[in-house]
């Protein structure tokens, strides 16, 4: 929103300066001669010219430049853009064409009997008919004239002017974006280390690792094993831009069976992950706040509960979903910190391009998340 309005405010003050720039010169006309009249009339016109541009330069600012800029439709742009250079054509033509000359430009009578050849007008070739040869002066006026070719040169630099600056203003935007993503990155790792991987977590899976150890050693050692490998990948790849999607989808894998450890078969926990992903890379932790969150919120003891969460692939696209029952006693703000986090990592990486839904209903708490993979 700031750079689009720095971006408005610099195209304010340029046609603020172009439509002042006839006042300032008749006034300066007036000041300099004293014969010279303000007239308001000769504003106008020039008025009504600078309008024209002004119309199509909203239109091209607005609705057809951003094709282009932001959604690189160039076959889309590039016609209309040429039909709206004909019609302009087509505008100045008429314009041009519809003028009447002004009466004191019109030779006197006497001059053009003066400068009438001896064989034009009544000589008795011209009463019969007979043709004769058009002078330069007598030659039709063409279709485009000089005025018009210019006409149609400035308003092709004006519309390359404002591609140029609305270019500028998206390069230096991205600049800034990227720099605050990759401080953003390093901030992620923090917060998750932080909000997600808590000590609290960390201690009620080695309370129950403890318990394992006389009961079912074997299970013991698989779930030490699967907690390694969790931190491993918290610890290694947390903090790259972005990770395969296999990888993405064992740490979830781990992180829901170190999870169930805790719960009894009241707790119904559905996961439906693609067993085999294409090679392609998504941004590492981004899913699972939603999954941390659907075990803080979602389950209790009281009656049965259940968690939901599924992944698919579809064409260049991850769709995630997760749904989770709603405690009785969470009165508290569903997400929290680590949800503002995760939508504030979503804008700086995809801008526009995602999408996340949340539906909070009085019994079921739903995420669906909608992300491109990373180039």
């Amino acid at each position: 929103m700031k750079q689009l309005r720095q971006e408005n405010i610099f195209y304010l003050i340029v046609w603020g300066l172009l439509f002042a720039t006839p006042l300032l010169s008749l006034y300066v006309r007036t000041v300099n001669d004293s014969a010279v009249e303000f007239d308001w009339s000769e504003v106008f016109i020039v008025f009504r010219k600078f309008s024209v541009y002004l119309a199509i330069f909203l239109i091209h600012n607005f609705l057809l430049a951003p094709l282009l800029v932001h959604k690189n439709k160039r076959v889309a742009y590039f016609s209309i853009v040429a039909v709206v250079i004909a019609l302009f054509t087509f505008y100045q033509c008429n314009s041009r064409s519809g003028m009447k000359k002004p009466m004191g430009h019109r030779p006197p009578m006497e001059k053009m009997d003066r400068h009438r050849p001896p064989h034009v007008g009544n000589s008795p070739r011209a009463l019969h008919g007979e043709r004769h040869t058009f002078r330069p002066n007598d030659a039709p006026p063409p279709i485009v004239g000089e005025r018009d070719i210019m006409a149609v040169v400035v308003l092709i630099l004006m519309l390359g002017g404002n591609l140029g600056i609305k270019y500028y203003f998206r390069s230096r935007d991205d600049h800034k974006r990227l720099a605050e993503l990759e401080h953003k990155n390093l901030e992620q790792q923090l917060e998750y280390l932080r909000y997600q991987i808590n000590p609290h977590f960390f201690m009620n899976t080695l309370n129950n690792i403890h318990a394992l150890v006389d009961i079912d050693p074997e299970k013991a050692k698989d779930t030490i094993l699967e907690l390694s490998k969790m931190m491993r990948f918290v610890l290694y790849e947390g903090n790259k831009q972005g990770v395969p999607l296999s990888r993405e989808m064992d740490f979830i894998r781990h992180y829901i069976t170190l999870m169930q450890l805790r719960y009894t078969d009241k707790v119904h926990i559905n996961v439906n992950l693609p067993s085999e992903v294409p090679d392609c890379q998504i941004p590492p932790l981004i899913l699972i706040t939603f999954i941390e969150n659907a075990f803080k919120h979602g389950i209790t003891y009281k009656h049965e509960s259940f968690i939901s969460v599924e992944v698919a692939v579809e064409q260049n696209e991850l769709q995630f979903s997760c749904l989770n029952s709603k405690a009785d006693s969470s009165d508290e703000e569903k997400g929290g910190v680590g949800l503002a986090n995760v939508r504030k990592r979503l804008d700086l990486l995809y801008g526009r391009d995602y999408t996340l839904s949340i539906d909070d209903t009085p019994d079921v708490y739903s995420v669906r998340l909608v992300i491109p993979f990373l180039q």
